[in-house]
């Protein structure tokens, strides 16, 4: 089992998973639990960290949870909602603000000597984001520093390891929010930085021996970085008792099939390919709803799979490669309040009707993570350093009906971008890159004669997590070179567009 050593508390913040991101990269392992479900056991926890909330503390529906079992037992760090909530009940005043308390602001004053503040000075930028404010400093409670607009921007219980802040050291604007989390979490509650990749794979091989013991597993092995890594992680637990299956869902890139089963070969794990392409291409047909292809998709997944697994006797274990973002936006984290984005066809278990359970090696993991630990590992950096490609591949990347034809359209299109990156140095700067063929037409000339084809987008973001991602601003030079070649190249297809849109308020793909 995983050693845990800092919990966060979610109230629904759209920050929280960065407070997971930020903690982690101080090699301390985290989790996330809703503040309606904090375990029982809190043991394991060494310290707890409280998260911001679109709430007001002093709305009825707000999160109230029962600190009874952290608060002056546990060193806690209260940040926004978690700073206001201790305020408000514990005889502190919270109000409505009526100065400008969102976006950047510079600490005015930090307290003398104080710990928490350790190698942070005066002017130091933080990003607030809160619409009540603290007028009044809880019970026992010492001033630790200010802006101009906020006054209680931090503060101490006295007689407890108890601190609170108004701003958020977790987002990328709070310029020494890092280590202002590295003094609370190491110089004040003693945590050891020991979470790495190493360990974490030390732990995960454990813990998949113990889990599974001698029972079979199968894996469905995407040739993305993800499934690779934990179909490593398998074999290192199992060995010849995991059984990898690459399903071809007729919706990959150009030329996908074969060349994955290619990169596998010499890796020692047992890899069957199955060409299962004609049975998702009609369960597809006249469905044009996002989740409704998704649904789909999932749903010849799982038939394809049951398929496989009778076929491998004795098997009773199915392996993903669900990742920590694939959870957070399909549902709420462990049940927590944070709003659902869209469906991921790896996320929420298995029908009744099929009789294996899952294990998800890396679910608690960023992607990131994933490939440090695959590095850890000795895996290829040319496989670890692939781009992300969504589960149910290009359907998504086809907005609306799916058809062969405008699969053949994208795979071509996909091709002359993916490799045209390649080619000009520009793949490794970009963390995700890929085309969408639109549902319009558009009117064009070649040769002199009228044409009436498909237009293409072309999109590519650069993010660490996929959590948030920005647009990448690739030169000039190279998207009038691609454009050229695709109109030229492709068949359907005379305009070419590209994507500037950043994650939020955009997602990365666009279905």
């Amino acid at each position: 089992m995983q050693q845990h050593h800092v919990l966060i508390i979610d109230f629904g913040s759209q920050y929280t998973q960065l407070i997971a991101r930020r903690v982690r990269e101080l090699n301390i392992y985290c989790e996330i639990h809703p503040f309606h479900k904090i375990p029982k056991n809190l043991n394991d926890f060494k310290a707890v960290i409280l998260s911001g909330s679109p709430s007001s503390v002093r709305a009825e529906e707000a999160p109230h949870p029962d600190l009874t079992e952290i608060r002056g037992k546990k060193p806690m760090l209260a940040v926004c909602y978690g700073a206001q909530y201790l305020a408000h009940f514990s005889g502190g005043l919270v109000a409505p603000s009526n100065t400008r308390e969102y976006g950047r602001a510079n600490l005015s004053y930090i307290k003398d000597n104080e710990p928490f503040f350790a190698a942070i000075n005066t002017g130091s930028q933080v990003w607030m984001s809160h619409s009540d404010t603290i007028k009044e400093l809880p019970t026992n409670a010492v001033l630790l520093a200010s802006t101009h607009d906020v006054a209680n921007a931090a503060y101490k219980i006295e007689g407890e390891t108890t601190y609170a802040i108004q701003f958020h050291p977790e987002v990328y604007h709070s310029t020494d929010g890092k280590q202002l989390l590295e003094n609370f979490l190491v110089n004040i509650a003693g945590i050891t930085q020991n979470w790495t990749p190493a360990s974490f794979v030390d732990e995960t091989v454990s813990g998949l021996r113990e889990k599974i013991g001698n029972d079979k597993v199968v894996l469905g092995l995407s040739g993305g970085v993800d499934s690779t890594v934990a179909a490593v992680l398998l074999h290192k637990a199992i060995g010849s008792n995991l059984h990898c299956i690459f399903v071809n869902n007729g919706l990959l890139r150009k030329n996908e099939f074969t060349d994955v089963l290619l990169q596998y070969e010499g890796m020692g794990l047992n890899v069957k390919g199955v060409d299962a392409s004609s049975r998702f291409l009609d369960a597809l047909a006249g469905l044009s709803d996002p989740e409704a292809k998704r649904k789909a998709i999932g749903k010849v997944f799982i038939d394809v799979f049951d398929d496989e697994a009778n076929q491998i006797k004795d098997a009773k274990w199915l392996a993903q490669g669900t990742i920590y973002p694939d959870v957070i936006e399909s549902v709420s984290v462990n049940g927590g309040p944070s709003a659902t984005i869209k469906s991921h066809h790896n996320v929420g278990g298995l029908p009744d009707f099929m009789k294996l359970k899952v294990v998800e090696p890396l679910r608690m993991i960023f992607k990131d993570e994933v490939r440090r630990v695959g590095a850890s590992m000795g895996i290829d950096k040319e496989l670890l350093g692939r781009h992300p490609f969504p589960g149910p591949g290009l359907a998504i990347r086809i907005l609306g009906d799916i058809t062969a034809e405008k699969v053949r359209i994208l795979q071509e299109v996909d091709a002359i971008f993916i490799q045209g990156l390649k080619e000009d140095g520009l793949y490794d700067s970009v963390w995700q890159a890929g085309a969408i063929l639109l549902p319009v037409n558009s009117v064009g000339v070649m040769g002199d004669e009228r044409t009436y084809e498909k237009v293409v987008a072309l999109r590519a973001v650069e993010s660490t997590d996929g959590m948030t991602a920005d647009w990448v601003n690739l030169p000039y030079a190279f998207l009038q070179k691609t454009s050229n070649k695709i109109i030229n190249n492709v068949k359907g297809v005379n305009r070419v567009v590209y994507d500037i849109s950043s994650k939020p308020p955009a997602t990365i793909e666009w279905e």
